[in-house]
């Protein structure tokens, strides 16, 4: 990678990038490849995030469904009453609505499943996206076969270890800073963690306004993603979408995505709040915690929206 950096990061060049892809790719590793780094999570291993609960205060990581346009949200989500009383029989009342929402954006907080991501054609494992992923949905990598998970969750509260409120749109986060944060925050990654960054990216919209953050967003560069993969991490969240932005990768727009997803068969989940985490967390004083992801059973489906559980 180049010398040169800044918050930025160094710019990384396509061919650094391939060889990149390739050292983190765990093609071939799991039986169930499908549910690819899920398979980290063992019984023994939800045991144990059952026993990191401490105090049984349960704090929601899904934003409020957003059904407002915004630089930060191009589709909103839909909302609206289809019966207000008057469709059914008098009594009881009843009063129902409709849900809609294209998530894969930055307004939803929503999973990524397997077959959402696919770099040089191919999906994780190797098989060509255009003959898994059709019209009627993916044959391979679905959310529904990915499921819920139940694990250990690591908060990396980034601007916080830093002694700020948040970081700046555009802003890397490094390598060297996961292990600053890791001493920081008194909290280390291990194997079959879910690891969530929080880039303060909430806070800042509320005290300063949306922006568009696909032009510019705080997340991980590249370089941070090897100390992941030997982490052997199981799922990794972010407030934003993991990806650093602008990308430093020349040609490729979301290579966190690609990495995780793609090589390493690591789901994403984007847009989550972790300012009550990251709250809850400092007044505990302990970064680690149980995670309850559970996504809707969508058949074919390349993620859902959802509404993740950290319980300290």
């Amino acid at each position: 990678m180049s010398a040169r950096s800044g918050p930025q990061g160094p710019p990384v060049s396509r061919r650094e990038f391939e060889a990149l892809f390739a050292s983190v790719r765990t093609w071939g590793r799991w039986a169930d490849a499908g549910r690819g780094a899920y398979n980290r999570v063992t019984p023994e291993g939800v045991l144990r995030a059952v026993a990191r609960v401490r105090t049984g205060t349960v704090v929601p990581l899904g934003r409020p469904w957003d059904t407002v346009a915004g630089p930060d949200n191009a589709r909103p989500a839909l909302h609206y009453m289809t019966d207000l009383g008057d469709v059914e029989p008098p009594e009881p009342a009843t009063y129902k609505d409709f849900l809609g929402a294209d998530y894969h954006g930055k307004g939803v907080s929503h999973l990524d499943a397997l077959a959402h991501v696919a770099y040089g054609g191919l999906l994780y494992g190797g098989g060509t996206a255009r003959e898994l992923v059709g019209g009627g949905g993916a044959r391979f990598g679905s959310v529904a076969e990915l499921g819920p998970l139940v694990t250990s969750g690591v908060l990396l509260d980034v601007p916080a270890a830093r002694g700020r409120a948040w970081l700046e749109p555009g802003e890397a986060v490094r390598s060297g800073d996961v292990v600053a944060a890791e001493e920081a925050l008194g909290v280390r990654i291990g194997e079959g963690d879910a690891v969530l960054l929080r880039t303060g990216r909430f806070r800042r919209r509320a005290e300063r306004g949306a922006w568009d953050v696909d032009a510019a967003g705080a997340g991980w560069h590249v370089e941070a993603v090897p100390l992941l993969a030997e982490r052997g991490v199981a799922l990794l969240g972010s407030d934003g979408d993991s990806d650093l932005r602008p990308s430093p990768v020349e040609g490729v727009h979301s290579p966190v995505h690609a990495l995780a997803v793609a090589a390493m068969g690591v789901p994403l989940l984007d847009n989550l709040d972790l300012e009550g985490l990251a709250a809850a967390c400092a007044e505990a004083g302990r970064f680690a915690f149980l995670l309850v992801v559970a996504p809707l059973n969508v058949p074919g489906g390349t993620g859902s929206p959802v509404c993740p559980v950290a319980v300290l």
